[in-house]
């Protein structure tokens, strides 16, 4: 009776996991650190959360190395990748991911004020101080405090979509410089 319990259960886990990449999101590099203490991840997971105070929420896998580092309470930064930033997605999607100096290197060696590194040639970025973690099944929902916004280049964004990554027709492709604007914020 377990096994069929348990069949189900994997059954069901597929079949939710085939449904929600029906469900089309950005694509996100979240990161703590800087050379060689650099942790990055890939994340769709991305959700702006509150305009007063700035609040974003990301959902970071129990266990792995960034989880690790975000419940200690390290500060994070969150960069909304481009679609011609395909390769780094998968690359930091990877189990085997680079960590430290190789992964800031590929990041393109940009840290934020906040210490975390920043993706290079991103959309935008977002500084954060973690506010608070919620348990989520085998995730933990991370609410940011958003310390400092990085409006990056315009071009297309990178998309995920039933596995992989489309393109989105009839978008702007022009470069524009991206200027940093910083954002005050309170801890507490």
């Amino acid at each position: 009776m377990t096994s069929a319990i348990e069949e189900r259960i994997r059954q069901d886990r597929t079949e939710f996991r085939r449904a929600m990449g029906r469900f089309c999101t950005g694509v996100t590099v979240v990161t703590c650190g800087s050379g060689p203490d650099t942790e990055a991840m890939t994340a769709n997971s991305l959700t702006s959360v509150s305009l007063d105070p700035l609040l974003l929420l990301v959902s970071v896998r129990t266990g792995g190395r960034l989880h690790r580092r975000l419940s200690t309470g390290d500060d994070f930064a969150v960069s909304v990748l481009a679609e011609d930033q395909g390769p780094l997605a998968a690359l930091l999607a990877s189990g085997d991911r680079p960590s430290g100096t190789a992964a800031w290197n590929r990041l393109g060696a940009w840290t934020g004020g906040n210490g975390a590194s920043l993706a290079a040639g991103s959309l935008a970025a977002f500084e954060c101080a973690v506010e608070a973690a919620y348990p989520g099944g085998d995730h933990t929902l991370f609410l940011g405090r958003v310390t400092a916004v990085h409006e990056g280049r315009t071009a297309p964004p990178l998309l995920f979509w039933a596995g992989g990554y489309p393109r989105l027709a009839d978008q702007p492709s022009a470069s524009a410089p991206g200027r940093a604007r910083e954002v005050g914020s309170t801890h507490v």
